[in-house]
């Protein structure tokens, strides 16, 4: 290896600009558990110099050029001077009664900074790569996706936040910008929680040949689907892509039957259907947000979908315990036997106690002021000392010893 390509694993391995000092230590790197190994980089190195497109991202979107402050300062300079003129808003700048609008200052920002910054986010999200491959595309088309709650409320999707099963069970309002006669398509997809096949995507929704904005009147080919976050692998991404059509395009082979209840109809490629009508549209629009599990998707599951609800967890190994011995003198002796009972047994017998006591209607009684001070302790063994104290301050195991 070369002098120079040593000193440029160094230089990477190093973080000039972002050092931080703790307790007087310099960390001079990323921790051991993110950076990568020596091998791993020569590793890149010989691969990029193999096939130099490895690094390589097509741009599969529109071609944006960024709107800076400057261009819009320009373009409103007559009106910029009109309001500096205005006595009445300059009045009220100085009482603290001027109203600025912000739905139109979110307009501005989407304008200016909003198709970079939905950009960086799905890239920190991995959108494109589990979507494109190698390909990404710039949203300058803002959707704006939002779902209709209890109360006159709504849930709206942004980049990342989370919607709950429960709360994006009926299909969204979709409102986007769109000249008249242009024709879009709409597509709702998610890369995670596959059960059938890890390479599959499902997907959710699918509306073609949409008119303009105007969502009602396209043609829904896939029809919605609420979330379906299996219990116990965390947040799913649900991903919402706006094509532009330049022309009508025929999508009669993805027509499924309403309601479409069978899941491995749902599986999805998002590259291989770009791949083959990449010359008719190109995508325009993004939004996505994350969901997880909550208890509405189990009556979903076994009352609509008719399946079973899938459930992951780890699956812990046996706890070793050693061979019983004659007079244990390391711990209370009660709880030394307890560990050759059967579970089970002991959850049984626990539960029973606790229902000889708490009335059906009333409930459990209530516990004593002063549990410590109305029997004494004296002449009794300090392993049952130690169980009457738990249990009066409602610590550790719950053992029956009144009876005593």
């Amino acid at each position: 290896m070369s002098i120079k390509l040593f000193r440029c694993l160094v230089n990477d391995l190093l973080i000039p600009k972002n050092q931080h000092v703790r307790h007087g230590h310099r960390l001079r790197g990323k921790p051991p558990t993110m950076a990568r190994t020596l091998q791993q980089r020569l590793e890149k190195i010989r691969l990029s110099r193999e096939d130099p497109t490895l690094d390589f991202k097509v741009n599969i979107g529109f071609s944006v050029s960024r709107v800076t402050r400057r261009m819009i300062t320009n373009a409103w300079s007559s009106e910029i001077i009109a309001l500096r003129k205005n006595p009445e808003l300059e009045r009220a700048s100085r009482t603290r009664q001027l109203l600025i609008d912000l739905q139109k200052v979110r307009q501005d920002w989407l304008q200016m900074d909003g198709p970079f910054h939905i950009h960086r986010i799905a890239e920190h999200y991995d959108v494109y790569k589990h979507l494109y491959g190698d390909a990404y595309f710039m949203p300058i088309v803002p959707l704006d996706i939002s779902y209709e709650l209890k109360d006159d409320k709504l849930a709206r999707a942004y980049n990342g936040n989370v919607i709950k099963p429960s709360e994006a069970s009926n299909a969204p309002n979709v409102e986007y910008n769109a000249e008249d006669g242009s024709l879009w398509t709409l597509i709702m997809t998610t890369p995670d929680g596959n059960l059938t096949s890890a390479d599959n995507e499902y997907c959710h929704w699918f509306i073609g040949n949409i008119p303009g904005n105007r969502v009602k009147e396209g043609e829904e080919l896939v029809d919605y689907m609420r979330p379906i976050a299996p219990y116990g692998i965390g947040y799913c991404r649900y991903i919402f892509v706006l094509y532009k059509q330049d022309c009508h395009i025929d999508f009669s082979e993805y027509k499924r039957t309403k309601p479409c209840l069978n899941l491995e109809e749902r599986n999805w490629k998002t590259l291989e259907f770009y791949r083959k009508y990449q010359d008719q549209m190109t995508p325009a629009g993004l939004v996505f947000f994350q969901s997880d599990w909550d208890s509405s998707l189990k009556e979903f599951y076994y009352n609509t979908l008719k399946a079973k609800l899938p459930i992951f967890q780890y699956d812990f190994p046996k706890p070793f315990i050693k061979k019983q011995v004659w007079f244990p003198l390391k711990e209370p002796f009660n709880l030394y036997l307890d560990k050759y009972r059967d579970p089970k047994e002991i959850k049984k017998e626990f539960l029973l106690r606790k229902l000889k006591k708490v009335h059906p209607f009333n409930g459990p009684e209530p516990p004593l002021k002063f549990p410590l001070a109305h029997r004494s302790n004296k002449y009794r063994p300090s392993w049952l000392r130690f169980e009457i104290t738990k249990k009066g301050r409602k610590q550790g195991r719950v053992n029956d010893i009144n009876e005593y």
